[in-house]
């Protein structure tokens, strides 16, 4: 069975969301930037054409092991010159020609075998590096959509930041005239105000980037992404024990996979190089016709053909060390092939570990990150009562104003990171899937 079927017929449910999954939508959404991903991204394009010819390596295995008929022709022309005393030297020119067709069938070759077996093994391995660069570039889609979503957002919040401090330095200025404030509380605000105009500068700068990333992806200037519904509530994993992500992925992780099908391929080879040392025997037939001289005195031409049918054995006695070296070398490299597979296992468990406590610390972030946001703003609308009737300064509003809009930022930003969490503890265990994008699709404002 195949990774693509081994990935379909997966039965542990990493639904990490439970929201019903809906049609893709007209706007320019998650789901809509991953239709141009497949076809514009490069690296995507570039991993499926080396899965289209990895298929051909089974046929040109088995190739190897089926029949092998060739036809040859020949044409000369001959000039002989004959010389017999007493009779006089006399030279002699005649054309031959020969046409034959042979039929060799393997019998016995231990080496075609097992790079049959290998040819096998190879789109295995091709198959798994498909499944990893279409999972990679669901991250990757998810990544850069989000980033530049989060990008938009501090803009917004610089923006509203700004304009709130615009408000206050207003107010300052208003009070200062009238007595009832100092100088200081409309210096501090027009400090506050300049720092957010270079902040807002800096967020448009960092924007630009973010959605020069997209395009290289979709293959075109981004616009008008979805943002994230108002309020969602995002849910705990499923299953919520760690334990069975790091199961899935030990057995699932497409860099698993492709270990495991390349020390396969590592211990076959130690059987082709030992195939050095084995006799090969094939069953040769064939049928050869030619035209050549019979007899030279008197000149005459005849015709003949030949039936050929045998077993040809071929026996190695000694290659000057050639095949033992060959032997010990595949030994070596399946070795190396053993530790990669460890180190490929212990990489899918760590990425899978960290992406679910990212996701579940995630979770735990976002719902103090929603009260704290709640605090921060009852804490605004009193600082402003508080300075209209003089018991709080300027720089005490300007303060709640930077505490509510850092919440709000930070806020963003973790529902962001434990989408993204998801998405990784899916790809870990190697069941990521465009049913999963989907899923998240229907988070969005439509």
């Amino acid at each position: 069975m195949g990774i693509l079927e081994r990935t379909a017929l997966h039965t542990l449910s990493l639904a990490v969301f439970g929201t019903a999954l809906v049609q893709p939508a007209a706007s320019a959404d998650l789901w809509q930037y991953y239709g141009e991903a497949l076809t514009h991204d490069a690296t995507f394009a570039s991993q499926r054409s080396t899965l289209e010819a990895s298929l051909e390596k089974q046929p040109q295995g088995l190739s190897q092991l089926l029949p092998q008929i060739g036809v040859n022709a020949t044409e000369s022309y001959n000039s002989t010159v004959i010389v017999e005393p007493p009779l006089p030297t006399f030279g002699l020119s005649y054309p031959s020609r020969a046409f034959g067709v042979q039929l060799t069938q393997p019998l016995f070759r231990w080496d075609r075998y097992q790079q049959y077996e290998q040819s096998k093994l190879q789109i295995t391995l091709a198959e798994a590096q498909f499944v990893q660069a279409q999972q990679d570039l669901i991250v990757r889609v998810a990544q850069a959509y989000f980033d530049v979503l989060q990008a938009e957002d501090n803009i917004t919040f610089l923006t509203a930041q700004k304009e709130a401090i615009s408000e206050q330095l207003a107010s300052a200025e208003r009070n200062f005239e009238v007595g009832t404030a100092t100088i200081t509380d409309t210096k501090e605000a027009q400090s506050r105000y300049d720092l957010a105009i270079s902040q807002e500068i800096a967020a448009q700068s960092d924007l630009e980037v973010k959605q020069s990333a997209l395009e290289q992806i979709i293959g075109r200037p981004p616009a008008g992404l979805a943002h994230l519904r108002q309020g969602i509530s995002l849910g705990n994993p499923d299953p919520a024990r760690v334990d069975a992500w790091i199961g899935a992925s030990e057995t699932g992780n497409p860099g698993v996979i492709q270990s495991e099908a390349s020390l396969q391929i590592a211990q076959r080879q130690i059987e082709v190089n030992r195939a050095g040392h084995y006799p090969t025997a094939d069953l040769v037939a064939g049928r050869q016709f030619s035209r050549s001289p019979t007899s030279i005195i008197p000149p005459a031409i005849g015709s003949t053909a030949t039936n050929t049918i045998g077993v040809q054995v071929s026996i190695p006695i000694f290659s000057g060390g050639y095949t033992s070296s060959k032997v010990r070398e595949a030994v070596d490299l399946r070795g190396k092939a053993e530790n990669d597979l460890e180190a490929a296992k212990r990489s899918a468990v760590q990425s899978a570990r960290q992406s679910f406590v990212g996701v579940t610390s995630g979770l735990a972030q976002i719902r103090a990150l929603e009260a704290a946001e709640r605090s921060s703003e009852s804490s605004l609308e009193s600082n402003k009562v508080g300075y209209r009737v003089g018991v709080r300064i300027n720089i005490d509003v300007l303060n709640a104003q930077q505490q509510l809009f850092s919440t709000q930022r930070d806020l963003a930003k973790a529902r962001y990171d434990t989408l993204m969490n998801s998405l990784k503890l899916k790809s870990a265990a190697g069941m990521l899937g465009e049913h999963d994008l989907q899923i998240m699709n229907a988070l969005l404002e439509h």
